[in-house]
């Protein structure tokens, strides 16, 4: 939304979420100068369920992103859940580092999910983690559409 707001061109990769309706496409279709695409089946629950498609898809995502990255015609690309994906091996970890490591200097990435590397953390500039304190779920709370997804 920063970026959007001052003007700057985004590419947003989903790597582990399905083009099924998020709230997250549906705000990021209306800002000004942002493009996604998403990549994922949708029912990936945990790192115990990876599938040959999702390792396929992963990899798609990471080109999609490679491309997105070197074409010029992003100032941000923002993988999501890459450091997820990458720890539960859905995509090639030394293929992400690479990709950190070719980044152009007119460019911005930023990786987000859990389970950060500790290759990916030393490969990054700014790292920050957010730590689950308390939450609903841990009462039996089940997930709320438009807070928790």
């Amino acid at each position: 939304m920063r970026a959007s707001g001052y003007g700057l061109k985004t590419c947003v990769v989903f790597f582990m979420k399905g083009k099924h309706r998020l709230g997250e496409y549906k705000v990021l279709s209306e800002l000004a100068n942002v493009d996604w695409i998403a990549f994922g089946r949708g029912s990936l629950l945990g790192s115990e369920d990876i599938r040959a498609e999702d390792r396929e898809l992963g990899r798609k995502a990471l080109i999609a992103a490679r491309r997105a990255m070197e074409s010029g015609q992003y100032d941000l690309v923002v993988m999501d859940e890459i450091n997820t994906a990458a720890a539960w091996k859905v995509v090639n970890l030394e293929s992400v580092l690479k990709l950190i490591k070719d980044k152009p200097d007119n460019v911005e990435l930023i990786l987000t999910g859990r389970y950060a590397v500790p290759e990916m953390v030393a490969a990054a500039d700014l790292v920050t983690e957010m730590t689950n304190i308390k939450h609903p779920y841990d009462k039996g709370i089940e997930a709320r559409k438009g807070i928790d997804y």
